[in-house]
């Protein structure tokens, strides 16, 4: 599981505590950006954003489902904490979807701005936690929170070609 030094310690132990608060925080992150997804859905105008969001809450649940399996690799168990930022983010979701909510030509490229904030967060987030997994010598978290946080960058990519495509034009 975990690549020891000679002297029986983990390599980099010193990040430990901050990898497991960071795994709790995008825990808890993903669990409050479900509820988000639905708001961000039910309020798209367009076919294909409609169906972007749907897409990206089901592959929020496998998200959760895999930083649950990290925990178990790193011998921990599975416990989020209130994401403040994501709390914020999703409150400025909400407010876009007050304040547009009238003004359908627009209301989808602010609804697209607003999931992008969520996915770089999502991405820095991962990024990190791939980088401290790997220093520590987390093989399987790394491997796991990888695939996460590719498929965070598909998503980012697919919500700027509906964009370029459908919501700014």
């Amino acid at each position: 599981m975990v690549q020891k030094k000679g002297n029986g310690e983990m390599p980099n132990g010193h990040l430990h505590e901050l990898f497991v608060d960071e795994l709790r925080d995008i825990l808890g992150a993903e669990r409050q950006l479900l509820k988000g997804l639905k708001k961000l859905k039910d309020a798209a105008k367009g076919e294909n954003l409609r169906k972007a969001f749907q897409a990206h809450y089901e592959q929020t649940e496998g998200h959760i489902d895999r930083l649950k399996t990290v925990f178990e690799h790193v011998g921990l168990t599975a416990r989020g904490k209130k994401c403040k930022a994501m709390e914020g983010l999703l409150s400025e979701a909400e407010e876009i979807i007050e304040e547009f909510q009238d003004s359908p030509e627009v209301l989808d490229a602010a609804l697209i701005a607003a999931a992008q904030k969520v996915e770089h967060y999502e991405i820095a987030s991962y990024g990190c936690l791939v980088t401290y997994a790997n220093l520590m010598g987390h093989k399987e978290a790394k491997e796991t929170l990888g695939m996460t946080l590719a498929e965070e960058k598909e998503t980012d990519a697919l919500l700027t070609d509906i964009a370029m495509k459908e919501a700014n034009s």
